[in-house]
């Protein structure tokens, strides 16, 4: 039986719905050599500022229970070296190759968006980094926050833009909805939770930046609850991650609203887990004599 994997934001079209997410699989130059990322939906590139950062002091990620801490800090190299070094190396990826993006003003998103205009497949609006002092979350916290920077993008780029949503807000399905009435084509549910962890013999945290940003299995029903509260109440599609560490993860997402997920700390520990979880996905479909996975999306409801 073939089985319809493809799906689609605005008239993006995707093969697959199997997505990295930014800041776990760097630009997708490393694990090409892996296996190759053409196989996959689509890749998220590491957030894109219009300066260099150099990023969070050391130690930047710290292991916790069933997850982990980042604190990076939106580390890269700016917008023209992306341009002008990464981007005609992974032009060339046969898949959906999307730039996250961050700034510290509504203007940077509007200058970010414009230089990328053209450039790549989509573009994905970081409101949601909880590793910044200047702009990051607070832009997702804030219902006029939010609609300023989508509008701004919205207004400078023609590509399909993508809201990456923070979880450390009281109803996430408002910003969403905000995102969407501002000119987003699809919403990214969830960035990581806000939290830390402190070394007892130095009274003092364990990471540089002090605070950051909790992934991995522990956030997994939090994450799934926001994707499904999310998608009862917009239109525009939804893209699930936070604890997808294999098939049947993603297939709760599937089910819970998600037309798309994205993997992100399940690369640290198997490089080849966004493959890997894209096989059981149609190895499931297959089994359950299911053709599409449009589906199964957004199948569980209340009863």
């Amino acid at each position: 039986m073939k089985i319809d994997l493809s799906t689609k934001i605005g008239k993006l079209k995707f093969k697959n719905p199997v997505l990295t997410a930014s800041g776990t699989f760097g630009y997708g130059l490393l694990i090409n050599e892996i296996f190759d990322i053409s196989r996959l939906g689509g890749i998220i590139t590491k957030s894109i500022t219009i300066r260099s950062r150099p990023g969070n002091p050391a130690p930047r990620i710290v292991e916790a229970a069933c997850g982990m801490l980042n604190s990076i800090g939106l580390e890269n190299k700016g917008i023209e070296n992306f341009l002008d070094e990464v981007l005609p190396k992974i032009k060339s990826f046969n898949t959906n190759v999307i730039a996250s993006i961050a700034g510290e003003t509504v203007d940077e998103y509007g200058r970010l968006a414009e230089k990328l205009d053209r450039n790549v497949s989509a573009i994905e609006v970081n409101i949601s980094c909880p590793n910044v002092k200047k702009g990051g979350m607070s832009f997702g916290q804030d219902l006029s926050s939010t609609k300023k920077v989508v509008k701004k993008v919205r207004r400078k780029t023609s590509l399909p833009v993508i809201v990456k949503l923070t979880p450390n807000i009281t109803r996430i399905e408002d910003i969403a909805k905000a995102s969407e009435e501002s000119g987003a084509d699809a919403v990214s549910i969830v960035n990581t939770y806000e939290g830390f962890s402190i070394d007892i013999y130095r009274r003092n945290s364990k990471l540089g930046g002090f605070s950051g940003g909790l992934s991995g299995p522990a956030i997994k029903p939090l994450a799934l609850f926001a994707v499904w509260k999310v998608a009862k109440n917009i239109d525009v599609p939804v893209i699930g991650c936070g604890g997808i560490m294999n098939f049947s993860d993603a297939i709760e997402f599937f089910m819970a609203g998600a037309s798309l997920i994205e993997v992100g700390s399940a690369t640290f520990s198997d490089p080849n887990a966004s493959l890997r979880i894209l096989k059981g996905v149609k190895h499931f479909l297959e089994e359950e004599n299911i053709k599409s996975i449009k589906e199964i999306v957004g199948i569980v409801d209340e009863n």
